[in-house]
């Protein structure tokens, strides 16, 4: 295809299923500083379902979204939550096929891993090193297991990545408040 195919501007957001809105919400509030955007769909609403919306979203027969909501943690990409009737699978760890994980990057990585412990989530070790690239001085990362079993990774990396001489790109980082 050639160079001048339309690209995507970036990420928009990041879908989890969690099988309680309000208890999602209120951990990653509690954790994480979330905010609501807007709720699309509210149980004053039909569930979405059927045939087409299956179709669309991949659902197994029989499935329906009652509830879903855009929240907001700091800048970034927004998380949209769902809440669906029917079948549903574990969340994937690492060694899952696909999405395994959220990576947030934090200032105060011990206060943001006691923060999530508080709210609900599951520490999976101590603050550890960073691979290569991520380790320059000062830097960490955490998983805490939210309750519904999503991976969040805290990061810090304070004195920035460091790149290898082929690099085509640098990592996006959250600008500073």
């Amino acid at each position: 295809m050639s160079g001048s195919a339309p690209l995507p501007r970036g990420i928009n957001h990041i879908g989890i299923t969690v099988p309680d809105i309000d208890a999602a919400t209120t951990f990653l509030s509690d954790g994480l500083g979330a905010r609501v955007a807007y709720d699309g769909l509210t149980t004053d609403d039909e569930p979405r379902g059927g045939h087409e919306t299956e179709t669309q979203l991949g659902l197994p027969s029989g499935a329906t979204i009652r509830r879903q909501r855009m929240v907001v943690i700091g800048t970034g990409p927004s998380l949209e939550l769902f809440e669906i009737d029917g079948p549903q699978e574990p969340a994937v760890g690492l060694v899952g096929l696909g999405l395994t994980h959220i990576s947030f990057y934090v200032d105060d990585i011990e206060g943001v891993r006691a923060r999530l412990i508080d709210a609900g989530g599951e520490a999976l070790s101590e603050v550890h090193g960073n691979s290569r690239y991520e380790d320059s001085p000062g830097n960490g990362s955490v998983y805490v297991r939210a309750p519904w079993g999503t991976l969040i990774e805290l990061q810090t990396i304070p004195e920035g990545y460091y790149y290898p001489a082929d690099s085509e790109a640098e990592v996006w980082t959250p600008p500073k408040p």
